[in-house]
């Protein structure tokens, strides 16, 4: 039971391949990265509720009394199928004194909880008396959903207190997951989470945060690829922001100035997607090296086509040619105009020529982290699952 203390976690998301060209129904393809988001929930001081995320600065707690008005004075009903509401919102910003209109991290990541903790409880009976701790691997702000596994991490939680969905970790286990309906309730309420961070998301982060490995997703419609091989990628932030909105603008507004050239652009992206897919499914079912060059001239072609709609920059062309210069194969991941790019390392790349790669990538000011693509989705830990770093946060904190 969750008496004793929970640990569960969420993987970040990357996009391999479609990006922009799925705002114009084409397919994209999202993958779970393994930097992960973890969530620590343990009882506390009777009557409170406590949520800390040390990363954007929070630390706030409530007792359950004032949430317990707060909730009854809701004229809307919560529920999962409905996006929150503008006045619900407004009720839950002034109750936790956050600005109109605030957009840093900390404030969102607060609004969240405090609407997420209400609507379960509403739903599914009494939060008890917790407390609750987040911590990721993953950077804010940077497109690798971030905010989406913190939400799947908070459903999953606040679900397992209010008893909704079971607690599956044996005694021991080192890792255990949902079952497939639980799952679909903790993306519904993550999704929720999400609606309030981001108003209008298209559900695909906190999807493979629920699910992990890899979706397809088009129009609206996401489906969970069958199998996925863990593929090893460089991932890095050029640290140069950039407005999405903005960038997905500019692309519209390319389309209608030259659609002749613009849309055949977009059908090829779709097809290297598909392509990809269909690398992906063979290299699950009969791995072999000669794939990686397919994947690899794949990258190739997407990013300067993703050039050639006007989502690169200087900083990403610099990222694509420090890593060539390593013989290794890079593109944006995300919105572009700056923000993160993936470089795919083949099982046999050197350490040394990973190494040489990201010292010279940090050299251009930019971040970087070794890691792999196809991650679990949300899962329950043992301590002793979890990395000496993880657990000294978690237990430190």
């Amino acid at each position: 039971m969750w008496e004793r203390g929970l640990v569960l976690s969420a993987p970040g998301k990357a996009i391999l391949h479609g990006e922009h060209a799925v705002v114009h129904g084409k397919v994209a393809l999202a993958v779970a990265l393994d930097l992960r988001t973890f969530l620590r929930l343990r009882p506390c001081a009777e009557g409170q509720v406590c949520v800390r995320l040390p990363g954007v600065g929070v630390l706030r707690s409530w007792d359950i009394p004032s949430l317990q008005a707060l909730r009854s004075g809701f004229a809307a009903d919560f529920d999962e199928s409905k996006p929150p509401s503008v006045e619900q919102l407004d009720t839950l910003r002034e109750f936790a004194g956050i600005a109109a209109g605030a957009t840093a991290p900390e404030s969102l990541a607060t609004l969240a909880f405090l609407y997420m903790c209400l609507a379960i409880s509403a739903k599914y009976g009494d939060v008890p008396s917790m407390d609750i701790l987040v911590w990721s691997e993953l950077p804010t702000g940077a497109g690798l959903g971030s905010s989406a596994a913190y939400t799947v991490c908070l459903a999953a939680a606040l679900l397992s207190a209010c008893g909704a969905i079971s607690c599956p970790l044996k005694e021991g286990e080192s890792t255990a997951r949902w079952t497939e309906e639980e799952l679909m309730l903790i993306n519904s309420w993550a999704f929720q989470g999400e609606r309030v961070i981001h108003g209008n998301p298209s559900g695909v982060d906190n999807a493979v945060g629920t699910w992990g490995g890899a979706l397809r997703y088009q129009s609206g419609k996401i489906t969970p690829l069958k199998r996925v091989p863990a593929l090893r990628i460089l991932l890095t932030n050029t640290n140069v922001p950039r407005s999405t909105k903005v960038l997905v603008a500019g692309v519209k507004e390319k389309i209608l100035k030259f659609p002749a050239i613009m849309k055949p652009v977009l059908d090829s992206i779709d097809a290297i997607s598909e392509e990809c897919q269909s690398v992906l499914e063979v290299m699950s079912a009969n791995p072999s090296p000669e794939h990686y060059p397919v994947l690899e001239e794949l990258f190739d072609i997407n990013q300067h086509h993703l050039n050639v709609i006007g989502v690169g920059h200087p900083s990403l062309d610099r990222l694509c040619r420090v890593t060539a210069s390593h013989g290794l194969h890079s593109k944006l991941t995300g919105a572009g105009g700056g923000g993160c790019g993936i470089t795919l390392l083949r099982p046999d790349t050197a350490a040394l020529a990973v190494e040489a790669a990201k010292r010279d990538l940090c050299a251009c000011g930019f971040e970087c982290w070794e890691t792999s693509i196809g991650a679990p989705g949300v899962t329950l830990h043992s301590s002793s699952s979890l990395k000496a770093e993880v657990l000294h946060v978690l237990t430190e904190s």
